[in-house]
């Protein structure tokens, strides 16, 4: 049967299987291999089942059936048919492991396939370079120098895709002398001359090494060039930041893909510019591409950062329609995206009816319900995940590190410890979050230990951790040291160490440290600035924080509703109440709930009623349901004098059913927390502690 058949040469097709079925040569095992390839080449799926199935009845079907059979339930994306036929057959080859392990593989399903291919018995180039590729296409590029490394101890040559594969695997390893040494063979081989691919991947190889200059005479040698060579040179101007120069190469290639245009999506996404990337995808599909896997990713994840619903909807849908929604990392960056517009239900159900999850999955729905501020389900889905990595655990902790259930992050650490998993830099910064914010030093000091036996102490994620730690938790001394001994210091580690300064009282030395900072060479941003405020406040150093508040806009960072805030505080606390409100009234915003708030905080200072009175109205204009505002009022009703005013805010949040914040305490007793709330008796040994308390007050009173 000819490779494309034309449709009027199927009817002769036909009558020659007719023919062989009642000559009874129809399961004849060479007859049979021509009838199915003729039929697949017709696309004629029903007549092709039928004749393997006749072989199969006859207990006549060869290896070479089987292997082609479930190859073509491969190409269908019938997995699931090609897994059973593969399982059933009498006498696997190491083609139908080459095919199964490449298909799962492309599926994401890599424990499958790691199970066949140390279940196949041999291996061939293509069996190996099926495998390394697909753990280069899952980011396991460890795991697939590994089998390089099986492969050339069975003595089996790399062929040129071999090469191009271990090249990338390299690369996603870090492994450049490995790479080069790669390199060395394609040249020995002949296959650098010979093969664009290798050519192609020496550029990608290259740029992963900082030598752009390198990558681009590649390019420049070589005598063909393929959409894969230009996308190359694309991804050497994205890599060293110039966007422009990558669009204008974009613009210039002679043909894009895909590959082509979701290379720069990416790129704009990963650096922050969300709107570029989605404008990007916009752009793509005009052009006629359709955006691949990668493609999706990158611009759902672009759409999960701006929030933008309708836009991750609208590519949700066309996912579907292409079959790619119930791809692993598509369904992570679509959980993702929901969840970010808090949209925690449909993510659940995309998990759900997900045919296959990996741990990827689970982390990233967790993730969002924490993201959500939903740690009840983030937990419940926690613990029944059937396998748990870092990533796992570090989600959980850090979860709940930034809903400030300090204590269950802590519980979770200990867990995560008692299980055995080792902790890494992230798994320590929001233990140290957690740490400083309960002023729980002894079990900052424990971790501290631990990232000292671990040899990450000196990281500078860990260092800047550790030294607001030490400060918040009231010991300065160790933040100081912890912070002058780091051998690397970012704007976030300088910031940290001026706002403990500050918090502890050392105005003045958090300024001179801020301008330490200046002098050399780091740039302030506007985290820094609010501490800086923030020591001015504290400090009553109303005229230098009049200074840096027109520093940090002379810097071109435009002050936030916090920065306001902190400078109304400033101002009230000297008695400078007017022009205080003068500052929040000219506002780009008209500033915020927290800024009026200060505002009549420091009016009832200075029993100032007008100012006091205007700030409450504004106030209750922005949050109507924040009780802070009417006890203020009220308070300061009182302590002036007038008593029906009072009791007129007191009967109005009555009214309105607002009710004062209750307060919450909490205490560490041989490494347990104990929580207290003025509202309720909610700790289990209430009772204990209120006939404790009732004996200390009777001796009090003898």
């Amino acid at each position: 049967a000819s490779s494309s058949p034309s449709s009027d040469r199927l009817p002769l097709a036909l009558s020659l299987h007719a023919h062989a079925v009642r000559s009874g040569v129809a399961a004849d095992r060479s007859v049979a291999s021509h009838l199915l390839t003729t039929y697949a080449a017709f696309a004629r799926a029903a007549e092709r089942d039928r004749a393997f199935g006749d072989c199969v009845a006859a207990d006549a079907a060869s290896p070479f059936a089987y292997d082609f059979m479930v190859s073509e339930h491969v190409k269908a994306g019938d997995i699931a048919s090609a897994r059973r036929l593969f399982d059933g057959m009498p006498e696997r080859t190491v083609v139908s492991y080459t095919t199964m392990v490449d298909a799962l593989m492309k599926g994401g399903r890599v424990a499958e396939a790691v199970e066949l291919y140390e279940q196949c018995p041999s291996g061939s180039v293509a069996f190996f370079t099926a495998t390394i590729s697909g753990f280069v296409r899952n980011e396991l590029h460890h795991n697939a120098l590994g089998v390089f490394r099986k492969m050339l101890s069975c003595r089996v040559r790399p062929n040129g895709i071999t090469i191009v594969c271990m090249i990338k695997a390299c690369v996603g390893a870090g492994e450049f002398g490995l790479a080069l040494s790669i390199v060395g063979l394609a040249i020995k081989s002949n296959f650098f001359e010979s093969s664009i691919e290798v050519q192609n991947s020496l550029i990608t190889l290259y740029l992963r090494m900082g030598d752009a200059a390198a990558a681009r005479k590649v390019f420049d040698e070589m005598d063909v060039k393929d959409v894969v060579s230009w996308t190359a040179l694309l991804d050497v101007y994205s890599e060293s930041g110039d966007l422009d120069g990558a669009r204008r190469v974009l613009d210039a290639m002679p043909e894009r893909n895909e590959v082509s245009w979701g290379t720069l999506i990416a790129r704009h996404e990963q650096r922050g510019n969300a709107a570029e990337a989605v404008k990007l995808y916009s752009q793509m599909l005009a052009d006629g591409c359709r955006p691949n896997i990668s493609c999706f990713s990158s611009v759902l994840s672009a759409c999960a950062s701006l929030e933008d619903l309708r836009g991750g909807a609208r590519i949700h849908a066309r996912s579907l329609k292409m079959g790619s929604s119930t791809n692993v990392f598509v369904s992570c960056s679509l959980i993702d995206m929901y969840c970010k517009c808090n949209k925690c239900g449909d993510a659940q159900t995309i998990f759900d009816t997900l045919p296959q999850k990996n741990i990827v999955c689970w982390n990233s729905l967790v993730s969002g319900y924490s993201y959500n501020g939903k740690m009840v389900e983030a937990m419940y889905l926690f613990k029944k995940m059937p396998a748990r990595n870092l990533a796992s655990w570090n989600t959980i902790i850090s979860g709940y590190a930034q809903n400030r259930q300090f204590v269950d992050a802590l519980k979770s650490f200990n867990a995560m410890l008692a299980s055995g998993q080792v902790p890494g830099e992230i798994t320590f910064s929001s233990v140290l979050l957690a740490c400083a914010n309960l002023c729980s030093l002894v079990t900052g000091k424990m971790a501290h230990a631990k990232t000292i036996k671990l040899g990450i102490e000196e990281s500078i994620f860990i260092g800047t951790a550790l030294s607001d730690m030490y400060a918040k938790s009231g010991d300065l001394q160790s933040s100081k040291r912890m912070f002058y001994q780091m051998p690397e210091r970012n704007d976030v580690t300088w910031t940290a160490m001026i706002q403990g300064l500050a918090e502890n009282g050392f105005a003045e030395e958090s300024i001179l440290l801020f301008e330490d900072m200046m002098a050399t060479g780091m740039t302030p941003n506007e985290h820094t600035f609010l501490a800086l405020l923030f020591a001015c406040s504290h400090g009553g150093l109303v005229e230098q924080a009049i200074h840096y508040f027109d520093k940090m806009q002379a810097l071109g960072i435009s002050p936030k509703e916090k920065h306001y805030t902190c400078m109304v505080d400033v101002l009230a606390r000297a008695g400078r109440l007017a022009e205080a409100e003068a500052l929040l009234m000219k506002t780009p915003s008209k500033s915020e709930a927290n800024s009026w708030a200060a505002l009549l905080s420091a009016c009832n200072t200075y029993r100032n009623e007008e100012i006091a009175e205007r700030a409450a109205k504004r106030l209750h204009e922005l949050a109507k349901d924040n009780t802070a505002g009417y006890v203020l009022l009220s308070n300061m009703y009182a302590s002036c004098g007038r008593w029906k005013d009072a009791a007129r805010i007191r009967v109005l949040m009555k009214g309105t059913t607002l009710k004062k914040d209750g307060g919450c305490s909490w205490v560490q007793v041989r490494g347990q927390y104990h929580a207290f709330f003025s509202w309720e008796a909610k700790h289990p040994l209430s009772m204990e502690i209120d006939e404790i308390l009732d004996l200390l007050m009777w001796e009090s009173s003898l």
